[in-house]
């Protein structure tokens, strides 16, 4: 009894001893540096996409507020050429990936501003496309992946609320011709619009808050 007391004894001090090991062995994850991030934003992208993130060229992305892992895919997907862009893959190669988290977390912590939707005659075709689709073509509502208020799904879909029309539409357009090829979905479902459709849907999405 004594030798079986003991060897509990034994087994239960040692537990704590083997946790505290286990735990220690665990790879740690980095968390991102935002003063670092500002910086190389500051550096790198601030020319083009404002110095908050929130673009005033109408042809360049608003950067605010959008999802960290999105913006991290999209950079390597630059760098790597799968999505094709000669300037975003110029200023991508110079960064590592430290540096795109350290970017993309830093511009996500800003808020961004709100934009405005401008073609009043298209706007109700805009947010029929946005929020039902068009069923007898199977075009799939945007509202289902990117949210009702354009908020998107970190990590998944990307946040839409706001962003420039212009841009919208130079996206869509070179999902649908195939220039862009960093989502099938995005292709499909491009393929399926009309320049009208496109318009009206961008600048509904202008508009969404």
């Amino acid at each position: 009894m004594k030798l079986l007391a003991s060897l509990l004894t034994a087994a239960v001090l040692a537990a704590p001893v083997f946790s505290a090991f286990a735990a220690g062995d665990a790879p740690k994850v980095a968390k991102p540096d935002l003063v670092k991030g500002e910086a190389s934003y500051t550096a790198v992208c601030a020319a083009c996409h404002g110095a908050d993130g929130n673009s005033a060229i109408a042809v360049n992305p608003t950067l605010a507020q959008q999802h960290p892992e999105y913006l991290v895919k999209q950079l390597q997907e630059f760098k790597s050429g799968k999505r094709n862009n000669a300037v975003m893959k110029g200023f991508a190669t110079m960064l590592t990936d430290e540096d795109m988290k350290n970017i993309a977390y830093w511009v996500a912590s800003k808020p961004a501003k709100a934009g405005f939707a401008k073609d009043k005659d298209l706007v109700t075709l805009g947010e029929r496309i946005y929020r039902g689709g068009i069923a007898d073509r199977n075009i799939a509502a945007c509202a289902g992946c990117h949210s009702p208020n354009g908020a998107g799904i970190p990590a998944q879909y990307p946040r839409l609320s706001g962003q420039h029309a212009d841009y919208t539409v130079a996206q869509l357009n070179t999902f649908r011709d195939g220039s862009r090829a960093n989502s099938q979905q995005m292709t499909q479902v491009a393929a399926k619009l009309n320049d009208k459709e496109i318009k009206a849907v961008a600048d509904y999405i202008a508009g969404l808050r």
